[in-house]
């Protein structure tokens, strides 16, 4: 009897056409004798559908083309289902799996995929939704929102809306932080909420980031200037600077003192004053090199 996998993908994470990707892994899981399931998502129930097609074929892993909103998906739809997560990276924001050293040739991340060993490692939640990687308020939020917005897209759109979105801030919000039993107070420009180190684009933000290790990072970036952000796109990110503290934890609550944008794994999740944040330890199966 032929072992099950299930594929998802994305079709337009990313905005390139995946039909080589798709025949390539359906190729390698014929070559591997494996029954392989092919579902699309399509922006409607797919947590829900996918959920059922693990019911049904309770498959030994879930090979994902995707970028990171689609890896986030697929792991609430399996949540606590001991199933490996095989990633091949194929979004816009490839973070998750830049984290993970999956930044490789299509014929290794699929050999990664297939057939190595797993960790284990942590999930975030916020407000009870699930973040497998980097979620922030404020800057970085407020430009995904106009990114997505926008008519430019590409590494183009990015740099204008950066641009843009600077020099369109208002004042810092204020932020009341309350964990490991201490209450502090921020104004800040931008907060975010880590279990990695590295932003899709390879931007480090989080140095001490390790995905399984029970705790995430709130970074809070109290300035942010265009000095600050040339810093951090050349990977130095100012950790010595009055302007950056870091607070490892396993759980938070940040109060805001107004609706700020806020953002998971890259897609914009409108404006928040509240954000109620847990670590789930070895939570999730990720297959690695």
């Amino acid at each position: 009897m032929k072992k099950n996998i299930i594929i998802v993908v994305n079709p337009v994470s990313g905005a390139f056409d995946k039909s080589e990707t798709i025949t390539a892994t359906l190729l390698f899981a014929k070559k591997e004798k494996l029954q392989s399931i092919l579902y699309e998502t399509s922006g409607k129930n797919d947590v829900e559908n996918i959920k059922k097609l693990y019911n049904l074929h309770k498959p030994e892993r879930i090979i994902i083309i995707g970028g990171d909103g689609t890896i986030r998906m697929v792991a609430e739809a399996i949540a606590k289902e001991a199933v490996v997560l095989g990633i091949i990276p194929a979004g816009s924001a490839n973070g998750f799996a830049l984290d993970l050293d999956l930044n490789l040739s299509l014929e290794e991340n699929l050999e990664i995929a297939f057939l190595h060993h797993f960790i284990e490692i942590d999930v975030i939640t916020i407000n009870e939704k699930i973040s497998l990687h980097l979620s922030d308020i404020g800057l970085n939020a407020e430009l995904i929102k106009n990114y997505e917005q926008g008519d430019i897209h590409g590494k183009l759109g990015y740099a204008l809306h950066t641009i843009s979105t600077l020099f369109d801030s208002g004042e810092p919000f204020t932020a009341k932080i309350k964990a490991k039993n201490t209450t502090y107070e921020y104004a800040a420009r931008m907060i975010i909420i880590a279990n990695a180190k590295k932003y899709g684009t390879g931007v480090v933000i989080n140095p001490n980031g390790v995905m399984n290790d029970g705790k995430f990072e709130l970074v809070i970036l109290k300035n942010f200037d265009l000095i600050i952000l040339g810093q951090i796109i050349y990977g130095n990110m100012p950790l010595d600077s009055d302007d950056v503290e870091i607070i490892s934890t396993n759980e938070a609550i940040i109060e805001l003192d107004s609706p700020v944008s806020f953002q998971m794994d890259g897609e914009y999740c409108g404006a928040e004053t509240n954000l109620d944040i847990k670590i789930l330890h070895k939570q999730l199966k990720v297959a690695i090199p």
